[in-house]
Protein backbone atom coordinates (compact mmCIF):
# COMPACT_ATOMS: atom_id res chain seq x y z
CA UNK A 1 0.00 0.00 0.00
CA UNK A 2 0.93 3.53 -0.87
CA UNK A 3 -0.15 6.82 0.37
CA UNK A 4 1.17 10.32 -0.80
CA UNK A 5 4.71 10.68 0.61
CA UNK A 6 5.19 14.55 0.57
CA UNK A 7 3.18 14.25 3.85
CA UNK A 8 5.31 11.70 5.21
CA UNK A 9 3.80 8.79 5.23
CA UNK A 10 5.36 5.80 5.72
CA UNK A 11 4.12 2.31 3.40
CA UNK A 12 2.02 0.03 5.12
CA UNK A 13 2.96 -3.54 4.34
CA UNK A 14 0.83 -5.41 2.02
CA UNK A 15 -2.16 -7.35 3.46
CA UNK A 16 -1.97 -9.54 -0.05
CA UNK A 17 0.64 -11.96 1.25
CA UNK A 18 3.06 -10.58 -1.75
CA UNK A 19 0.48 -11.79 -4.14
CA UNK A 20 -0.98 -10.30 -7.44
CA UNK A 21 -4.38 -8.57 -6.60
CA UNK A 22 -7.04 -8.98 -8.70
CA UNK A 23 -10.97 -7.69 -8.35
CA UNK A 24 -12.62 -9.81 -6.38
CA UNK A 25 -16.61 -10.68 -6.84
CA UNK A 26 -17.41 -8.54 -4.67
CA UNK A 27 -19.90 -6.52 -6.00
CA UNK A 28 -23.10 -5.49 -6.12
CA UNK A 29 -26.04 -8.25 -7.15
CA UNK A 30 -28.86 -6.94 -7.75
CA UNK A 31 -30.70 -9.95 -6.89
CA UNK A 32 -29.48 -10.31 -3.68
CA UNK A 33 -30.74 -8.85 -0.36
CA UNK A 34 -29.78 -5.20 0.46
CA UNK A 35 -30.02 -3.55 4.22
CA UNK A 36 -31.15 -0.22 3.86
CA UNK A 37 -30.65 2.77 6.36
CA UNK A 38 -31.98 5.75 5.91
CA UNK A 39 -31.25 9.00 7.96
CA UNK A 40 -31.50 12.66 5.51
CA UNK A 41 -30.16 10.27 2.56
CA UNK A 42 -31.02 6.36 1.91
CA UNK A 43 -27.96 4.35 2.13
CA UNK A 44 -26.91 0.74 1.29
CA UNK A 45 -24.94 -1.81 2.83
CA UNK A 46 -24.77 -5.22 0.79
CA UNK A 47 -22.16 -7.60 2.92
CA UNK A 48 -18.73 -6.69 1.95
CA UNK A 49 -19.88 -5.37 -1.32
CA UNK A 50 -17.34 -2.56 -2.09
CA UNK A 51 -18.70 0.95 -1.80
CA UNK A 52 -17.90 4.77 -2.82
CA UNK A 53 -18.68 6.96 0.28
CA UNK A 54 -18.11 11.26 0.15
CA UNK A 55 -18.70 13.80 2.68
CA UNK A 56 -17.86 16.66 2.95
CA UNK A 57 -17.53 20.25 5.85
CA UNK A 58 -20.32 21.78 6.68
CA UNK A 59 -19.62 24.94 5.61
CA UNK A 60 -18.66 24.15 2.43
CA UNK A 61 -21.84 24.83 0.10
CA UNK A 62 -24.56 27.72 0.52
CA UNK A 63 -27.54 26.92 2.17
CA UNK A 64 -29.69 27.65 -0.63
CA UNK A 65 -27.80 25.99 -3.54
CA UNK A 66 -27.43 22.93 -1.54
CA UNK A 67 -31.77 22.87 -0.86
CA UNK A 68 -32.74 23.69 -4.18
CA UNK A 69 -30.07 20.66 -4.94
CA UNK A 70 -31.59 18.39 -2.35
CA UNK A 71 -35.54 19.12 -3.67
CA UNK A 72 -34.17 18.47 -7.14
CA UNK A 73 -32.87 14.91 -6.15
CA UNK A 74 -35.56 13.87 -3.80
CA UNK A 75 -37.65 14.24 -6.60
CA UNK A 76 -35.57 12.36 -9.34
CA UNK A 77 -35.24 9.26 -7.05
CA UNK A 78 -38.91 9.50 -6.26
CA UNK A 79 -39.44 8.73 -10.26
CA UNK A 80 -36.67 6.67 -11.19
CA UNK A 81 -36.60 3.88 -7.61
CA UNK A 82 -33.88 1.60 -6.87
CA UNK A 83 -31.76 -0.41 -7.66
CA UNK A 84 -30.52 1.34 -11.02
CA UNK A 85 -28.66 -0.36 -14.04
CA UNK A 86 -26.07 1.48 -15.39
CA UNK A 87 -28.17 3.91 -17.50
CA UNK A 88 -29.92 5.25 -15.15
CA UNK A 89 -27.41 5.62 -12.90
CA UNK A 90 -25.10 7.73 -15.58
CA UNK A 91 -27.93 9.69 -15.96
CA UNK A 92 -28.20 10.37 -12.18
CA UNK A 93 -24.48 11.47 -12.22
CA UNK A 94 -24.81 13.99 -15.04
CA UNK A 95 -27.69 15.54 -13.28
CA UNK A 96 -26.77 15.48 -9.87
CA UNK A 97 -22.97 14.30 -9.10
CA UNK A 98 -21.39 16.59 -11.50
CA UNK A 99 -23.01 19.66 -10.09
CA UNK A 100 -22.15 18.62 -6.55
CA UNK A 101 -18.70 17.95 -7.36
CA UNK A 102 -18.29 20.72 -9.25
CA UNK A 103 -19.62 23.24 -6.21
CA UNK A 104 -17.26 21.10 -4.04
CA UNK A 105 -13.67 21.36 -6.24
CA UNK A 106 -14.79 25.42 -6.51
CA UNK A 107 -13.32 25.50 -2.97
CA UNK A 108 -16.01 27.04 -1.04
CA UNK A 109 -16.05 27.05 3.19
CA UNK A 110 -12.91 27.37 5.46
CA UNK A 111 -11.71 24.61 3.77
CA UNK A 112 -9.70 23.25 7.25
CA UNK A 113 -8.70 20.06 5.47
CA UNK A 114 -6.13 21.89 3.52
CA UNK A 115 -4.09 22.13 6.09
CA UNK A 116 -1.17 19.28 6.16
CA UNK A 117 -1.92 18.79 10.03
CA UNK A 118 -5.28 18.36 9.64
CA UNK A 119 -5.45 16.46 6.75
CA UNK A 120 -2.51 13.64 8.03
CA UNK A 121 -5.17 13.47 10.67
CA UNK A 122 -8.09 12.61 8.65
CA UNK A 123 -5.71 10.15 6.85
CA UNK A 124 -4.49 8.30 9.86
CA UNK A 125 -8.00 7.53 10.83
CA UNK A 126 -9.19 6.52 7.91
CA UNK A 127 -6.57 3.90 7.85
CA UNK A 128 -6.62 3.37 12.06
CA UNK A 129 -9.08 0.18 11.46
CA UNK A 130 -7.73 -0.81 7.82
CA UNK A 131 -8.38 -4.79 7.82
CA UNK A 132 -10.32 -4.77 10.85
CA UNK A 133 -13.50 -3.10 10.26
CA UNK A 134 -13.38 -2.48 6.38
CA UNK A 135 -10.70 -3.18 3.67
CA UNK A 136 -9.46 0.07 2.41
CA UNK A 137 -8.87 0.32 -1.58
CA UNK A 138 -8.38 4.19 -1.85
CA UNK A 139 -9.17 7.60 -0.73
CA UNK A 140 -8.55 11.09 -1.53
CA UNK A 141 -8.72 13.82 1.38
CA UNK A 142 -9.50 17.37 -0.31
CA UNK A 143 -9.72 21.04 1.20
CA UNK A 144 -13.56 20.70 1.99
CA UNK A 145 -14.40 16.99 1.11
CA UNK A 146 -13.43 13.48 1.30
CA UNK A 147 -13.41 10.57 -1.06
CA UNK A 148 -13.53 6.92 0.49
CA UNK A 149 -13.66 3.52 -1.72
CA UNK A 150 -13.48 0.37 0.55
CA UNK A 151 -15.26 -2.98 1.74
CA UNK A 152 -16.72 -3.43 5.03
CA UNK A 153 -16.07 -6.44 7.18
CA UNK A 154 -18.84 -8.61 9.19
CA UNK A 155 -20.49 -7.61 11.32
CA UNK A 156 -19.73 -4.06 11.23
CA UNK A 157 -22.24 -1.95 9.29
CA UNK A 158 -21.81 1.07 7.48
CA UNK A 159 -23.55 4.08 8.96
CA UNK A 160 -21.26 2.64 12.10
CA UNK A 161 -18.22 3.17 10.12
CA UNK A 162 -18.88 6.61 8.76
CA UNK A 163 -19.97 7.86 12.23
CA UNK A 164 -17.01 7.24 13.67
CA UNK A 165 -14.88 8.74 11.13
CA UNK A 166 -16.89 11.74 11.28
CA UNK A 167 -17.29 11.61 15.06
CA UNK A 168 -13.47 11.19 15.97
CA UNK A 169 -12.15 13.28 13.46
CA UNK A 170 -14.76 16.20 14.36
CA UNK A 171 -13.63 16.41 17.70
CA UNK A 172 -9.46 16.03 16.84
CA UNK A 173 -9.94 18.88 14.27
CA UNK A 174 -12.00 21.28 16.44
CA UNK A 175 -9.57 20.59 19.54
CA UNK A 176 -6.85 21.37 16.93
CA UNK A 177 -8.63 24.68 15.65
CA UNK A 178 -9.53 25.24 19.10
CA UNK A 179 -13.26 25.86 18.25
CA UNK A 180 -16.58 23.92 18.74
CA UNK A 181 -19.81 23.36 16.77
CA UNK A 182 -20.15 21.20 13.79
CA UNK A 183 -16.93 20.45 11.22
CA UNK A 184 -19.09 17.57 8.47
CA UNK A 185 -22.17 17.78 7.24
CA UNK A 186 -25.33 16.07 8.79
CA UNK A 187 -25.09 13.16 6.26
CA UNK A 188 -22.91 11.19 3.59
CA UNK A 189 -23.56 10.17 0.30
CA UNK A 190 -22.62 6.25 -0.64
CA UNK A 191 -23.15 4.21 -3.76
CA UNK A 192 -22.72 0.34 -3.57
CA UNK A 193 -19.97 -0.81 -6.79
CA UNK A 194 -21.73 -2.63 -8.85
CA UNK A 195 -18.51 -4.44 -11.04
CA UNK A 196 -15.49 -4.08 -12.11
CA UNK A 197 -15.82 -0.78 -14.82
CA UNK A 198 -17.56 0.74 -12.13
CA UNK A 199 -14.59 0.16 -9.46
CA UNK A 200 -11.95 1.55 -12.00
CA UNK A 201 -14.01 4.91 -12.57
CA UNK A 202 -14.17 4.99 -8.80
CA UNK A 203 -10.25 5.12 -8.79
CA UNK A 204 -9.76 7.05 -11.40
CA UNK A 205 -12.23 9.62 -9.88
CA UNK A 206 -10.31 9.72 -6.66
CA UNK A 207 -6.68 10.02 -8.50
CA UNK A 208 -8.20 13.00 -10.62
CA UNK A 209 -10.06 14.64 -8.47
CA UNK A 210 -7.17 16.87 -7.26
CA UNK A 211 -6.40 17.50 -10.88
CA UNK A 212 -9.23 18.82 -11.92
CA UNK A 213 -9.89 20.99 -8.39
CA UNK A 214 -6.11 22.14 -9.72
CA UNK A 215 -4.55 21.36 -6.30
CA UNK A 216 -0.54 21.48 -5.45
CA UNK A 217 1.06 18.70 -3.49
CA UNK A 218 0.40 19.76 -0.29
CA UNK A 219 -3.45 20.72 -0.48
CA UNK A 220 -4.76 16.91 -0.61
CA UNK A 221 -3.70 13.31 0.61
CA UNK A 222 -4.24 10.55 -1.89
CA UNK A 223 -4.03 7.04 -0.67
CA UNK A 224 -4.12 4.15 -2.93
CA UNK A 225 -3.46 0.34 -2.72
CA UNK A 226 -0.28 -0.45 -5.17
CA UNK A 227 -2.07 -1.75 -8.10
CA UNK A 228 -0.88 0.11 -10.90
CA UNK A 229 -2.34 3.50 -9.54
CA UNK A 230 -0.60 6.39 -9.60
CA UNK A 231 0.21 9.31 -7.64
CA UNK A 232 -1.58 12.77 -9.76
CA UNK A 233 0.77 14.73 -11.57
CA UNK A 234 2.10 17.56 -9.18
Amino acid sequence: MRISKERGFSNPPSQSGGQEWRPSDQFLDLFAPIQRHTHRVPHWQQGSVYCFVTWRLADSLPRDKLDRWNEDRAAWIRSHPEPWDAETEIEYHAQFSRALDEWLDAGEGSCVLRDATLSRLLADALLHFDGVRYVMDAFVIMPNHVHVLFRLLAPYRLESVVKSWKGFTAREVNQCLGRRGRLWQADYWDRLIRNESHWLKCREYIQENPLKARLSRNEYVLFAMERGFSNPRG
